[in-house]
């Protein structure tokens, strides 16, 4: 599932080709899975709206339409690609604006997780936003959680946007073990935690992500994170710290990756 990183990516591509476009006319497939709003109602308010800005909140991509909102979840397989209307449709396409450029908006999902719905109040996700979040607050935010820390920060309804990769990848920067207890961890491994996130996060998103599965960028380009992963899908690689094979166990139902000597 694509996450934070790649979806700042998505929407920040999107933004660039797309801010000022104006939406002419939609299209949306008749498989009923990836609507949260009824398709001819978005069809309807959709066409002659003017993209003023995309950005992301959370795992979301937010588009703003002046008094509206289009709201683009991508789950598990979703792509949001700007491409030229004489490019052949892929495969498992839901959605396309035709834009007053001549361009494409297209929403492609194999797996039909993902989802697309229309709002009239500011979206504001779930949870708080990973890059924003100060040390006390962060710290506040996870101290009480009686649950492991990866757990804890796949919540969304903690922090939005950070999932499976990051969470294992920040884990270990950090020095701490997925299972350890929230709420035993101490004011500096919070901190040292608050850090590794933020740097981890923002260093993916100048790569353009982590391409492991079927992710690529609105223009349809790969991330290169996945070259820095040090736990992430390595198990029984060598550390690249310490050369102790790196595990996998499982989390909260979630595949987890870390090093049995770094993280403690």
């Amino acid at each position: 599932m694509p996450e934070l990183p790649e979806v700042e990516t998505i929407a920040r591509g999107v933004d660039e080709r797309l801010r000022g476009d104006r939406i002419e006319t939609t299209w949306f497939s008749e498989k009923p899975e990836p609507f949260k709003s009824p398709p001819q109602l978005m069809a309807k308010e959709l066409a002659g709206r003017s993209i003023d800005r995309v950005h992301r909140v959370g795992k979301h991509i937010v588009f703003d339409l002046g008094d509206l909102q289009w709201i683009v979840h991508l789950g598990m397989t979703g792509r949001l690609l700007v491409a030229d209307p004489r490019t052949a449709i892929p495969p498992h396409t839901h959605a396309i604006l035709h834009l007053a450029s001549g361009r494409e908006l297209r929403f492609v999902d194999a797996r039909r997780f993902g989802r697309m719905a229309l709002e009239t109040t500011r979206f504001a996700g779930t949870g708080q936003e990973p890059l924003k979040i100060s040390k006390d607050e962060f710290a506040a935010l996870f101290r009480p959680r009686k649950t492991s820390i990866k757990a804890a920060l796949l919540n969304q309804k903690l922090l939005h946007g950070v999932g499976n990769i990051y969470a294992d990848e920040s884990l270990f920067r950090a020095g701490i073990r997925p299972r350890r207890m929230a709420r035993h961890l101490k004011r500096a491994e919070f901190d040292r935690l608050h850090s590794s996130l933020q740097s981890v996060l923002k260093k993916a998103i100048s790569l353009g992500g982590s391409s492991v599965s079927d992710y690529v960028d609105s223009a349809g380009v790969e991330g290169f994170f996945q070259l820095e992963h040090r736990v992430y899908l390595r198990t029984g690689q060598p550390c690249l710290v310490c050369g102790t094979p790196i595990r996998r166990i499982v989390v909260g139902g979630r595949g987890t990756h870390y090093c049995p000597h770094c993280q403690r």
